[in-house]
């Protein structure tokens, strides 16, 4: 709550439907969203950004689009192997897949190669609406500094932490990330601002 007076509602995922929220959640590994904006731009010109272009595009001439990314030979092979998922196992049909349990999704998502845990949390979230809690560099920062995990911590040991305490709530686990992620970037930083910092009076600055 605290962090919900200090910054309000973020409007968490960017992206205009289903599909361009898979493509922006595998595209912005090890790279930032403004890079990532880029890339999509890039596809919108394209015409790439709807199914069957994308799974007929060669791998090649996809890594040029997404350029801006970053690693773009290695991600235009992920993209094409999560639609090729898709396509293979559900027909294209993103509203078929959205009607499946979250853990079976999850699974299959995984078996996706380079598809790791964060970016699979991150579709199941916001593209397909499943409530689970997304981990990233920035909560592992975050809760490290905060004095409640160790500098270690295995994904999925913070992730059952939030899964635990917290209710199952989709929006709700949409907002906390984003937020998170907002305080991150503002104010714990890898060199920290904490001064205005919305949690400095309680935070154990673990450095």
């Amino acid at each position: 709550s605290r962090l919900f007076s200090a910054f309000g509602r973020q409007y968490w995922w960017p992206g205009e439907t289903r599909l361009e929220i898979i493509i922006g959640a595998i595209l912005t590994q090890n790279t930032n969203w403004k890079n990532v904006e880029r890339a999509i731009i890039n596809l919108r010109k394209a015409k790439l950004l709807s199914f069957d272009p994308l799974l007929k595009v060669p791998a090649k001439k996809l890594a040029q689009f997404i350029r801006p990314s970053g690693y773009f030979n290695i991600k235009s092979k992920r993209l094409k192997n999560f639609i090729k998922f898709i396509e293979k196992d559900y027909g294209g049909s993103l509203t078929l897949l959205q009607k499946q349990p979250m853990d079976k999704l999850r699974i299959e998502f995984l078996s996706v190669n380079g598809i790791g845990p964060e970016t699979a949390d991150s579709i199941l979230l916001y593209a397909f609406e499943k409530p689970i809690f997304v981990i990233d560099a920035y909560t592992k920062r975050l809760f490290y500094r905060y004095g409640i995990i160790g500098k270690d911590v295995k994904y999925e040991d913070l992730q059952e932490i939030f899964m635990q305490h917290l209710k199952a709530d989709t929006q709700m686990f949409n907002e906390y990330h984003a937020l998170i992620v907002k305080l991150a970037k503002e104010h714990c930083r890898s060199r920290p601002l904490c001064e205005k910092c919305p949690l400095e009076d309680t935070c154990r600055k673990r450095f």
